[in-house]
């Protein structure tokens, strides 16, 4: 068995090899991994570190000519994925690969099709006030519209079987990747569960990117596809 990690970049010289050491550290029994970088145009550097210092045979470089946003990231790293799951693994050193074997777990022993880690289940430090108060709404909303009880939507640890994540046409460019990927999951019935996980948010001088104007977004994502497709 294979697992496919996606992991979008933009701008993170200081933590993409970390980040990408951590991966490659990672023990998951027998199972395989196969790291696919996208780097969305980054401008400080990034690039060079990826092209010159980032050596390993399992890792695919895919890159964008002009930033785009995490969800075309994404959506050019589902088409190079070989594997039979797929993990989303931001660069930013937020999320702990060594949460990898609990969120394959439910997939692997057959419960579900879908895993969101949740960072209110789990151990999280460093969120702001308004970003938590942000999360609670946009994922009420999302409980209404789509008839579920989920706990954290905006979570980046998303974990699909392949076929699931390479089925569903991902539109959105940016960070309204989270709500338009949740809404199509719910609507198509596939069987989500939830697992704990670690967090450690970063501040806006550390290179956060996420904004209200994302929140918003999120919100008008979450209603426009519980309509259309």
């Amino acid at each position: 068995m294979k697992l496919s990690i996606i992991m979008p970049v933009y701008n993170e010289k200081e933590t993409i090899k970390e980040i990408l050491k951590e991966v490659q550290e990672v023990k998951i029994g027998d199972i395989e991994k196969e790291i696919i970088l996208v780097d969305d145009a980054s401008s400080d550097g990034t690039r060079r570190i990826i092209e010159e210092e980032i050596n390993d045979n399992n890792v695919i470089k895919l890159y964008h000519e002009r930033n785009m946003g995490k969800g075309a990231a994404i959506r050019t790293g589902v088409s190079a994925v070989t594997g039979d799951l797929v993990i989303i693994q931001d660069a930013d050193r937020e999320y702990d690969p060594r949460d990898y074997p609990k969120l394959l777990q439910p997939i692997l022993e057959k419960r579900c099709d879908v895993v969101y880690g949740s960072r209110f289940l789990g151990v999280s430090s460093a969120m702001f006030f308004w970003h938590y108060v942000g999360n609670k709404l946009l994922t009420l909303a999302a409980n209404i519209l789509y008839n579920t009880l989920i706990s954290d939507m905006e979570v980046g640890y998303k974990v699909f079987k392949a076929e699931v994540i390479k089925t569903i046409p991902i539109k959105s460019n940016r960070f309204n990747f989270e709500p338009e990927i949740t809404a199509k999951i719910l609507k198509r019935k596939y069987k989500l569960q939830q697992v704990p996980i670690t967090y450690v948010g970063r501040d806006y001088s550390e290179g956060k990117k996420i904004t209200w104007k994302d929140g918003l977004s999120a919100f008008w994502t979450l209603i426009k596809y519980r309509v259309v497709d």
